[in-house]
């Protein structure tokens, strides 16, 4: 018989623990392919962690909750940015020039996965004017295997949802991948809407 999954407690995320952003690195990882384990898939393993996760524990650290799994540390994470715009302009500012000299193009293979996360992180992508106007925030959500169930997504989500009402925010967005089926359902019953596809899919969810 499959034990339950017990919910999970819920804190701030502890940005300046180097330990803690490496557990966040690490299920940014076994999460990264389309929520399945990335591990085998990339010679960098923190490459997808520099990407998704490090930016919002840099320069959004109040917006990072992640669910507490005990003595093993972080099980999974919400990240968020609440005016997606001035954040992209903050990345281009003060994050992706180090990652572009520590991570030249050509440094890995062309066509590997971890060539791919390169070229986003030289020519990262900017989400659309038409979208930000009505979901200007965006999140990340990301939970082990092991913290899937027991409400622990829904409430992880919920509790950013919370952070950026208090804000004043009108709307978030997110992406998932289109073979993502399961991601996509889950969004779906959390109350979010497809809104765009640009790649893969995007949705939305009004705040107020």
């Amino acid at each position: 018989m499959t034990t339950p999954v017990q919910p999970l407690p819920i804190r701030p995320a502890r940005a300046d623990d180097d330990t803690e952003v490496d557990r966040i690195y690490d299920v940014c990882l076994r999460t990264g392919a389309s929520g399945a384990d990335a591990t085998d898939q990339f010679a960098d393993p923190r490459l997808l962690g520099e990407v998704y996760a490090g930016p919002y524990l840099r320069f959004a650290p109040d917006l990072a909750f992640v669910l507490d799994g005990g003595p093993g540390g972080v099980v999974g994470y919400v990240l968020g940015a609440a005016d997606t715009a001035a954040f992209e302009e903050e990345l281009e500012r003060s994050w992706w020039p180090g990652l572009r000299r520590r991570y030249p193009r050509g440094t890995f293979p062309e066509g590997s996965p971890d060539a791919g996360v390169v070229g986003l992180i030289h020519e990262p992508p900017r989400a659309p004017a038409e979208l930000l106007a009505d979901y200007p925030a965006h999140l990340h959500v990301d939970l082990l295997p092991e913290a899937q169930g027991g409400g622990n997504g829904r409430r992880l989500i919920e509790t950013l949802l919370d952070a950026l009402r208090s804000r004043g925010v009108a709307g978030v967005h997110l992406g998932v991948a289109a073979d993502n089926v399961n991601a996509q359902g889950f969004y779906e019953h959390v109350g979010f809407r497809r809104v765009a596809q640009a790649p893969g899919l995007v949705y939305g969810l009004r705040l107020s």
